[in-house]
């Protein structure tokens, strides 16, 4: 890795929060036609809530259509829904996904036994045979839960762990094979939720990746649109690997990389970043980010550098949700919240502490942006 101990080069965190808040188009949006290689530069949006995987979209790309990411999941098939990071649900562009696929298959966050014979009463040799069924059922199918269960039932020849299958709601026996790269999310019947094979459900097959080439590559962007970042950083957002995994995947970069220090602390770079790091300190950027955003998810092992004081409880909530936030220059400032009543959009935004007036016009600005994006009228509150 590029640098020595006298080279390191020391950040504030206002120089970080300039730099993140450019890589992630939180300074100046993304052209209209820029929607997937913004989803390529974050490494996937969030998609939990499928709401505010949108609105963390509208946040980043100018005049974005407010269909624009459902018809390109679920008529051009450009964007895929699945599980990842964390195991939890993204939109990934489906041009990459042998990227990410290929990485998350070295993940050890669904490899734990005991884990799998508490809570589902199988080994993990009838999980890998679950997880290959669940594969060659949805080869060219689209399938709810519950006809890929009997599916599954039929190619297995048992029923012992199929119930599972139906039963969980939260989808955990399927992110195994997810990960593997047989299974993403189709289009909904009503209320049913589907599943298929990315591999025949995406509009384009691209090439498989190598492991090694995939896993450099994710540290690689994890660095380019989240850095600088501690080995914690990386390790936190991965979810499965550890401190051990997020040391060799940046060693693994070699000269790329550069040491830095943030706040007192050993962080790491891209070192073509480092050079062309942002060093203007008279930004005025605010956004309204929502729920879930990944601004605020790659933030959490360090985001008490990035409030004007305890607020962690107001932002990183119980059972993991995570609020709507106020951004002021790549500082959370507050939080907010909106509601649809009939053709109005009230909005309520809650400094933590009081905003100068050119933040809180700001704010304003992106309410009204909001607002036109929902086709609503506006209706704002302040409350302090």
């Amino acid at each position: 890795m590029s640098g020595s101990s006298s080279e390191v080069q020391k950040l504030t965190w206002r120089q970080a929060c300039a730099w993140r808040i450019r890589r992630q188009y939180l300074d100046q949006r993304a052209g209209a036609d820029s929607m997937l290689a913004v989803v390529s530069r974050l490494c996937g949006v969030h998609a939990q809530v499928m709401s505010a995987a949108e609105l963390s979209l509208w946040a980043r790309v100018e005049n974005l259509e407010r269909t624009a990411v459902r018809r390109a999941l679920w008529e051009e098939r450009r964007l895929i829904k699945t599980w990842a990071m964390r195991g939890t649900l993204h939109l990934l562009p489906a041009k990459e996904l042998p990227l990410w696929h290929s990485a998350l298959a070295t993940s050890r966050r669904y490899r734990h036994p005991a884990f799998w014979k508490r809570c589902f009463g199988i080994t993990l040799e009838e999980l890998d045979r679950m997880t290959e069924a669940i594969g060659t059922a949805l080869d060219g199918r689209v399938m709810a839960r519950e006809e890929l269960a009997r599916e599954v039932g039929r190619l297995t020849g048992s029923n012992a762990f199929v119930a599972g299958l139906a039963q969980s709601g939260w989808g955990t026996i399927l992110k195994p094979a997810a990960f593997r790269g047989w299974l993403c999310f189709a289009s909904s019947l009503g209320q049913r939720v589907r599943f298929t094979r990315p591999d025949t459900w995406a509009s384009r097959k691209p090439k498989a990746v190598a492991t090694g080439v995939a896993t450099a590559e994710v540290a690689r962007r994890f660095l380019g649109a989240y850095g600088p970042a501690t080995y914690q950083d990386l390790a936190r957002w991965w979810g499965g690997g550890g401190i051990t995994m997020a040391k060799q995947w940046i060693a693994a970069l070699g000269e790329e990389v550069s040491a830095v220090e943030l706040g007192g602390r050993k962080a790491w770079m891209l070192a073509a970043d480092c050079r062309q790091l942002c060093q203007r300190h008279s930004l005025r950027s605010v956004r309204l980010l929502p729920a879930f955003d990944q601004y605020v998810v790659a933030a959490s092992p360090h985001a008490e550098q990035l409030m004007p004081g305890d607020w962690r409880s107001r932002i990183y909530r119980p059972q993991g949700w995570i609020s709507p936030v106020l951004l002021i220059n790549g500082f959370m400032h507050g939080i907010w919240r909106h509601e649809i009543r009939q053709n109005r959009l009230e909005v309520s935004i809650e400094p933590f502490l009081e905003l100068p007036s050119w933040a809180r016009r700001g704010a304003r600005r992106e309410a009204e942006r909001l607002a036109s994006f929902l086709e609503c009228k506006l209706i704002l509150y302040w409350k302090n």
